[in-house]
């Protein structure tokens, strides 16, 4: 119900940035499934795993208990891994009444189904409001938002009231939210751009400068749109902050997760040694093939996004990606979209 409180579910990085943010605009639990993480956050205010060294809000209060943090909720937002999404929010799903709006923080494809997390939602909560199911997509890297650094970002939600409650809910002094009704759209964006960071971090490990890195940007950019026009998604939102913006943050920023499994590969070290080495997940690593697999649904071409599939599943060297992208059929730009 509006007024509530806002349950938060998932304490990783961004998780836990968007309970501090939304702290200051509402009562907020933060659930986590480690007792020994959510005592800390209790006790000492910090995520010392995934936040170190960042304070947060004294009002955020942690919980592992999921009837505790969903139970009267006016908003479950869910920062969970696309792959443990289902499992998760099925757990939760006898707390969340069916007119409270629930929002995807995460950016993938459900490898079995192909389903966008919105999808999922819609699911696993059948008789729960489709238009009140929204994404939280932009350029948001979690470490500068939880520094209090400007950012901005998009709820996207087919119905408006919930999308401005949520969008009151999210913003503050250094936080800017834009609602956006294309859910499709924003979706697919944030899914694909991690796969095109993948690329562009693996051509700055090869040595390659910035010409290059632009060329797989606005190329990378013409994929992301052309899969989301193909399922359903505006065009105009490809060029905001949940196309454009994040693709720009994801593929240039040595904090993406997604750019750094790109840029260790291309160094030479392999996908298991680097994946080892992460606390984090790099959604790129296990959605590749789901949008390969959607792509080849709708008939849709992805050439940068076929090469990543290569270097990743099929032990493709990564010295050739750039390479094979280089000697493709040379045709008309179209747009940005050929």
């Amino acid at each position: 119900m509006e007024g509530g409180p806002v349950a938060v579910v998932g304490a990783g990085s961004w998780g836990t940035t968007v309970a501090a943010i939304v702290s200051h605009n509402a009562p907020t639990v933060l659930w986590g499934r480690n007792p020994e993480l959510v005592e800390r956050i209790t006790v000492s205010h910090e995520n010392d795993v995934y936040l170190p060294g960042i304070a947060l809000p004294e009002s955020l209060r942690a919980t592992t208990d999921p009837r505790e943090a969903c139970d009267g909720a006016q908003a479950v937002l869910m920062a969970v891994p696309s792959h443990g999404f289902r499992g998760v929010l099925r757990t939760i799903a006898p707390f969340v009444g069916p007119d409270v709006p629930v929002v995807s923080l995460a950016k993938g494809l459900e490898p079995e189904t192909l389903m966008r997390m919105s999808e999922v939602v819609c699911d696993v909560l059948p008789a729960h409001d489709p238009g009140r199911v929204a994404v939280l997509t932009g350029p948001n890297l979690a470490r500068e938002i939880a520094e209090q650094q400007p950012a901005a970002s998009v709820i996207a939600c087919r119905d408006e009231a919930t999308a401005r409650l949520l969008q009151r809910l999210c913003m503050t002094d250094t936080f800017r939210v834009y609602t956006n009704p294309d859910v499709v759209g924003c979706e697919i964006a944030g899914v694909v751009k991690n796969v095109i960071a993948i690329a562009a971090g693996t051509a700055a490990g090869l040595g390659y400068g910035d010409n290059t890195l632009a060329a797989l940007i606005t190329r990378g950019l013409a994929e992301i749109a052309r899969l989301g026009v193909a399922l359903g998604g505006e065009p105009l939102t490809f060029a905001g902050l949940a196309g454009l913006g994040d693709l720009v943050a994801t593929c240039t920023s040595a904090k993406s997760r997604n750019r750094r499994v790109g840029f260790e590969l291309g160094r030479g070290r392999s996908l298991d040694d680097i994946v080892a080495d992460s606390t984090m997940v790099a959604e790129g690593v296990r959605s590749t093939a789901a949008v390969l697999e959607l792509a080849a649904r709708v008939g849709v071409e992805l050439p940068i996004a076929e090469m990543v599939g290569a270097v990743l599943y099929r032990g493709r060297r990564p010295a050739d990606l750039v390479p094979e992208l280089m000697l493709r059929e040379a045709k008309a730009e179209l747009h940005g979209l050929s």
